[in-house]
C-alpha cells in the first residue's frame, strides 16, 4: 500500500463520519432522536403552547395540560414558576361569519380551457352520424 491510498482511505473514513455526525446532529434538531413521530388516534393531552427565549441559557415555556397551563422556567436550573392557571377557552365564531368573511376574500376561479380540450369536448357532444347510418 502507498502513502496515497492509506491518505484516500483515511480522508473517506473521516468523511463518511462526519456524515454520520451530521445526520445524527439533524435528527435531534428535528426531534426525531427520543423515539421519533408517532401519529396516534387518542386525544393530545399535552401541549406547548409558546416558548420565549430570555437569553442564550435560559427559556420560558408555557405548557398546557389537560385544561391547565404552566409556566417553565428552563435553562442550567429547570424552575416551576406557576402552576395551575385556567387555559383559556377557544373563541367560538359564529358560521355566518365565517363563510361571509370566505366569500369576500375568495374571489370566484376563472377556469380557461386550452383549445384542444374545447375541441374535444365539442367532438364529444356532437352525435355520431357515423353509428346512426350503420345501425339503419
Amino acid at each position: 500500500m502507498e502513502l496515497s491510498e492509506i491518505f484516500r482511505f483515511i480522508a473517506a473514513l473521516v468523511f463518511i463520519i462526519g456524515l454520520i455526525g451530521l445526520c445524527a446532529y439533524a435528527a435531534r434538531r428535528l426531534g426525531l432522536a427520543n423515539g421519533g413521530w408517532h401519529p396516534t388516534s387518542a386525544p393530545k393531552r399535552l401541549a406547548i403552547v409558546e416558548v420565549k427565549a430570555i437569553d442564550a441559557k435560559h427559556r420560558l415555556l408555557l405548557i398546557r395540560r389537560d385544561g391547565k397551563e404552566h409556566l417553565i422556567l428552563m435553562g442550567e436550573q429547570n424552575l416551576l414558576i406557576e402552576s395551575g392557571i385556567d387555559a383559556p377557552e377557544p373563541e367560538a365564531v359564529p358560521d355566518s361569519e365565517i363563510q361571509s368573511a370566505a366569500r369576500a376574500t375568495t374571489p370566484a376561479p376563472q377556469i380557461v380551457m386550452p383549445p384542444w380540450l374545447t375541441r374535444l369536448t365539442s367532438m364529444m357532444q356532437r352525435p355520431n352520424t357515423l353509428n346512426a347510418e350503420q345501425q339503419a
